[in-house]
């Protein structure tokens, strides 16, 4: 069901229900930010609640009302939902705690959570167990709280789960604009994915963040990514906390590369989101993006007046993605009118200290560096406590040099608290990002190359409910399924005699391969014996742990080893794993994930990112690896577990042998639901 938050989130009446200092403490936030419409306390005893009229019910008001703060306890809070949902009000931050989120303690916590959102019916409701939103481009702040929001024409929205997140952000520093900001809560209704829909709605939203502990609703996820894509609003995502869902499947390799975090990380970039790892650089992306937008390259530019800042930034950028072009020719001799001959021309480039006071001759060497390939030109100026008039200078010729030449620049501390709030609001005036601390820049910058459109193609949701008999596949059984979505795999026998091995080979063409069978990791129980002949069999088999077997043709010219996995992840869907395969799996710790459905687009991307892509490429003389191969055994993975996704736990290809002309899968594992 779409509810419809534009009278919550825009509201021109509000209701406050209870008399507590909490609720007084939101008549005054409302009033302090300049809220100009009507607001209405609701108490059953008192006739004023901070020095407005109060009504005894909610049916006594004098119509229903946009948006409701209740601030009363968790059992009282119910009739009052029902009440506003039947007199037809727009919709109620829910502030008491004690349900779902309590239920370890209070065992009534989930019926009372399944009760409120019974009453909302179709009116909107934000928690239980939240603070509430601020809207500071209209003025209304439906908060319990003391927050750092000023009215705003325009801004960042930002959402998160935790309210005391929500406080500390509104109280930055760092000037960026803030337009909405909305604490989720328990989510009992509204997940956040639905909450930014809304927001999103209003054109003087410039950038959305997101604070997210967990996802759900990934379909609701994947409208807010078309929604935003549709709009061009770029996304920064915060996620924190792990799915242990993901950590479920313990039998397979691919459980343990995946671990929690790589369902998370591939639905951020499935959605074409950012992601950034802690607060000061969130708030330095949304700063950057809605002053600036994205980079339109991972390219970058770096302008300081000491040569230990141009290596420090060099150092800093080193792996994030970010590169410094050498400077051109044309670059060149404008950077040598600008500075004289006495400075060596690099990018990095310092400048030294010759042209420094004169704002003109620093902006035309600025404007030198901000040339159309540069993504960010990025200028390191920490401005003293004292004495500050000498650095006018910096401040006048990153704003000069934007003019002049349109390009996005920023002027950056590389101590964070060495960009004053005055400067910060001075720059921003003059169309300059400021950013604070050298590390927080770099990271925000490369952060912004990572929004992209999403993937069209709709996941492949796992079952709500847990499989209850998962049961593991002999690998004959699971290459047999798997052959039968198309997976090359090597020429076989099983057998469950040792006295027929030998005649049970002959149709085989050696060397051969012998495994126990039943066995999970069978390299290390000594399950796995090579380069044998028919007769070596009854032997090698004398020394497993097995009464079962199966005999294989080796696939000798292979180039390269890859794992293929794809395990369930309730949170997240199907988290599909390659890596690096074979025995030294995890010690070369070489493996990306993406979620399923795949393309073959964002497979080849996959490939190409690992550290062993020269060995599928042709490494040293060597002919490449089959791609088209290697693609058709991944969509064949992909096929099988498409058809049993009410069933699989995991499956696993290791190692995927890739050869000129093939990729044979020489093991595979299956581990479902046989009931």
């Amino acid at each position: 069901m779409t509810r419809d938050l534009s009278r919550l989130i825009r509201p021109k009446s509000i209701a406050v229900v209870g008399g507590g200092t909490w609720c007084a403490e939101v008549i005054r936030q409302t009033e302090k930010i300049g809220f100009d419409g009507a607001i209405w306390p609701v108490h059953s005893k008192s006739s004023d609640v901070a020095g407005h009229k109060a009504y005894p019910s909610i049916d006594a008001l004098p119509a229903p009302p946009d948006a409701t703060f209740i601030g009363i306890n968790r059992r009282a809070t119910i009739p009052v939902v029902q009440e506003l949902a039947a007199a037809g009000a727009g919709g109620a931050v829910c502030f008491a705690s004690g349900f779902s989120e309590a239920i370890a303690e209070d065992a009534s916590g989930n019926d009372l959570q399944a009760d409120l959102v019974a009453a909302a019916g179709d009116m909107p409701i934000l928690g239980p167990n939240c603070y509430g939103l601020i809207n500071a481009l209209d003025g209304a702040a439906i908060w319990p709280d003391q927050h750092g929001c000023a009215r705003v024409e325009s801004g960042v929205a930002i959402l998160t789960q935790s309210s005391n997140i929500a406080i500390n952000l509104t109280n930055q520093q760092r000037g960026v604009p803030i337009a909405y900001v909305a604490t989720c809560g328990n989510m009992a209704q509204l997940n956040q994915a639905d909450i930014a829909s809304a927001v999103l709605d209003d054109p003087r939203v410039t950038a959305l963040g997101l604070h997210i502990e967990g996802f759900t609703n990934l379909r609701a996820w994947e409208a807010l990514a078309a929604k935003a894509h549709a709009k061009g609003i770029p996304v920064v995502v915060l996620k924190v906390g792990a799915s242990a869902e993901a950590q479920a499947a313990t039998v397979s390799h691919t459980a343990s590369l995946a671990g929690s975090d790589a369902g998370a990380a591939a639905l951020i970039t499935r959605l074409g989101f950012a992601r950034v790892h802690d607060l000061p650089v969130f708030l330095e992306t949304l700063k950057l993006l809605h002053l600036s937008g994205p980079l339109s390259a991972p390219t970058i530019a770096s302008i300081s007046c000491s040569g230990g800042e141009a290596s420090l930034m060099a150092d800093t950028a080193l792996n994030s993605g970010l590169t410094f072009p050498p400077l051109r020719d044309e670059q060149r001799t404008q950077l040598a009118d600008a500075l004289g001959p006495m400075v060596a021309l690099a990018n990095p480039l310092d400048y030294h200290t010759y042209i420094w006071r004169d704002a003109e001759a620093m902006a035309k060497a600025w404007s030198a560096m901000m040339t159309k390939d540069i993504g960010l030109t990025l200028s390191v100026v920490d401005y003293p406590p004292e004495n500050r008039a000498d650095w006018d200078c910096a401040t006048d010729a990153a704003i000069k040099a934007h003019k002049t030449t349109g390009r996005p620049i920023t002027v950056v501390a590389s101590l964070p608290e060495l960009l004053p709030p005055d400067v910060t609001q001075t720059l921003i005036d003059g169309g300059v990002v400021p950013m604070h601390g050298l590390r927080e820049a770099i990271i925000a910058a490369a952060a912004t190359t990572e929004i992209t459109s999403p993937e069209t193609t709709p996941l492949a949701l796992a079952p709500a409910e847990p499989s209850k008999r998962p049961q593991l596949l002999t690998e004959h059984e699971a290459k047999t399924a798997l052959a039968a979505h198309g997976l090359d795999t090597p020429r076989s026998v099983s057998v469950t005699d040792t006295g027929t091995l030998t005649e049970a080979a002959k149709s085989l063409t050696p060397p051969l391969v012998l495994k126990g069978q039943g066995i999970a990791h069978k390299t290390e129980a000594g399950a796995v014996k090579l380069h044998l002949s028919a007769a070596d069999l009854p032997a090698a088999a004398a020394d497993m742990p097995t009464d079962r077997f199966l005999i294989e043709e080796m696939i000798n010219d292979g180039l390269a080893e890859l794992l293929v996995g794809i395990t369930r992840d309730p949170a997240h869907g199907f988290v599909l794993t390659i890596a690096a395969g074979g025995t030294l799996t995890e010690v070369l710790s070489d493996s990306v994930s993406l979620l399923i459905p795949a393309s073959h687009e964002t497979i080849r991307d996959a490939l190409s990112s690992l550290k062993i892509a020269p060995l599928l490429t042709g490494y040293r003389g060597a002919p490449p690896a089959n791609i088209t191969a290697i693609l058709q055994a991944i969509d064949a993975l992909q096929a099988y577990v498409l058809a049993n996704l009410d069933s699989l736990q995991e499956a696993e290809i290791n190692p995927l042998i890739c050869t000129p002309t093939r990729a044979v899968a020489a093991d595979a594992l299956i581990r479902k639901d046989m009931s």
